[in-house]
């Protein structure tokens, strides 16, 4: 399990978590999928209003490509507030027919 950033609560930036995909051994670009995360305290597993909508980044200078899902994360615009405390990170990605729910590592916000 990766481990996303410390950040402060005062501090608005996209919280980023790679997406590595294959599909039939070969690499997938995941991009053109929909892509939202979750942000849950004490162990808790997200349900469906949990998730906020994610953004797709891409360096396509790299090979094979690498992908990060990502969500705004802050006061003043972002797409969700958290206060201090530490999160489990989770990523939902819809595909057809697949909506692979995946907890990615741990957010202390400060």
């Amino acid at each position: 399990m990766a481990t996303a950033p410390e950040i402060s609560a005062l501090s608005k930036e996209y919280i980023r978590v790679q997406v590595s995909v294959k599909v039939s051994g070969a690499n997938y670009d995941p991009t053109a999928d929909a892509v939202a995360m979750a942000f849950m305290t004490a162990g808790a597993a997200p349900t469906g209003p949990d998730f906020k909508a994610g953004t797709w980044e891409a360096d396509s200078t790299s090979n094979p490509p690498t992908y990060w899902a990502r969500c705004l994360v802050g006061p003043g615009g972002g797409v969700i507030t958290l206060a201090a405390g530490l999160y489990t990170v989770w990523v939902q990605i819809t595909d057809v027919p697949e909506v692979p729910v995946r907890a990615c590592g741990l957010l202390r916000v400060v």
